[in-house]
């Protein structure tokens, strides 16, 4: 089987390192196309082995780009389409439906009550999903949660298919050396007490709780923001007001995967921490909340679908917390005074292998590829 992934962009990003994890582990001949921004997980992608095209598209009504796209696939000779993100679902759908492809299926990684991948869910952007959903095989939610927001919404039960993200289990393992040594070169003292926060430094993500929090931690905690993003600058500006600067260090992006790049990989950040939080309210996944239990941290977290989905009991390690900065600061005092525990991988994780996930999502394919051709090519007509 030969396959298309259609990303929007390949900067460092939850979806974008999703996808070069994937490819790791599927047992398909995928080739990448990026729409826009061909960054760090595009390099990561061509060191992989895997052929990554950039459409060079200008923006979201760069219409010019469309029959590009239709060109590269039918030039491929594609079995399957799968896009990811809102834009190359959009787009990616209807270049598919174009070229005459049989089976096209889309992730829906970033699906919240209000927002999908920071955007305002307007009328609009509702009717334009839903009217390019029509023109794929099936849509793949990375969570229950997603998959029912995707019925609220009115994307038929029958297309839809649950495959939760994956996390790899031996990258995220606790490591001591490699604790040590991120610490080292960020500057963080051996005995310090580190909370973590991993994701885009976006207003939804919530960070700025998490510095004010640390202000009312004794000066001992630190906090490690893993990330970049439009808020660093405001991030910083409320540390220096809140009078915690000093304590607080901005690693910017940094792979999932070890490349070239100085300094320590995200594994490596999460073996440096002592507890990881994510205080936003609008998760699609929770994928920083599941590789810190891979890890072995505890987690406090106000939205996470990929542990509120299991029983439990699997989820032990892990806790709910809702409200400000003094309620994850009174969290964090607690977590601290538990003591530390043995950093072994959680069930909750145990439950993502990223190698589960991928025999869920090559099911997926070889249904989708198997089934009856109801997508004919648009504009022909189906004898």
């Amino acid at each position: 089987m030969r396959a298309l992934h259609i990303i929007t962009g390949l900067g460092v990003g939850g979806a974008e390192q999703q996808l070069r994890l994937l490819l790791r582990h599927l047992p398909v001949d995928c080739d990448v196309v990026t729409l826009t921004n061909p960054g760090a997980v595009a390099e990561g992608l061509t060191a992989d082995g895997v052929r990554v095209t950039h459409l060079g598209m200008g923006g979201n009504r760069d219409l010019a780009a469309l029959p590009r796209l239709v060109r590269l696939i039918r030039a491929g000779g594609y079995d399957l389409v799968h896009t990811h993100l809102y834009r190359a679902c959009v787009y990616g759908r209807l270049a598919a439906r174009l070229a005459g492809v049989r089976a096209v299926v889309a992730t829906e990684h970033s699906l919240g009550d209000s927002q999908m991948e920071g955007r305002d869910l307007t009328a609009g952007v509702r009717g334009l999903y839903l009217a390019s959903e029509r023109l794929g095989s099936a849509t793949v939610a990375v969570s229950p949660t997603v998959a029912e927001r995707l019925k609220h919404w009115g994307v038929p039960a029958p297309r839809i298919e649950v495959v939760p993200n994956g996390i790899d289990l031996d990258r995220f393992r606790f490591d001591p050396e490699r604790r040590a040594q991120a610490r080292r070169y960020f500057g963080l003292p051996e005995d310090a007490w580190v909370v973590g926060g991993v994701g885009r430094l976006t207003a939804g993500k919530r960070f700025d709780v998490l510095v004010r929090a640390l202000a009312l931690l004794p000066d001992e905690c630190r906090l490690l923001l893993v990330g970049g993003g439009p808020e660093e600058h405001a991030l910083r500006r409320t540390a220096h007001e809140a009078g915690v600067a000093e304590r607080v260090v901005f690693t910017g992006e940094r792979p999932y995967v070890r490349d070239d790049s100085p300094g320590p990989d995200l594994p490596s950040l999460t073996s440096a921490m002592d507890l990881l939080a994510s205080p936003s309210t609008e998760e699609a996944f929770g994928l920083a909340a599941v590789e810190a239990l891979a890890a072995g941290l505890p987690v406090l977290y106000a939205s996470c679908p990929a542990i509120e989905d299991v029983r439990p009991s699997a989820a032990a390690g892990a806790r709910c917390v809702r409200g400000g900065p003094e309620a994850y600061a009174r969290a964090m005092t607690e977590a601290r005074a538990a003591g530390a525990r043995p950093r072994g991988v959680s069930e909750v994780a145990r439950h993502y292998s990223i190698t589960h996930c991928a025999a869920r999502l090559t099911d997926v394919y070889a249904t989708a590829v198997s089934s009856s051709p109801s997508l004919s090519p648009l504009g022909a007509t189906s004898s």
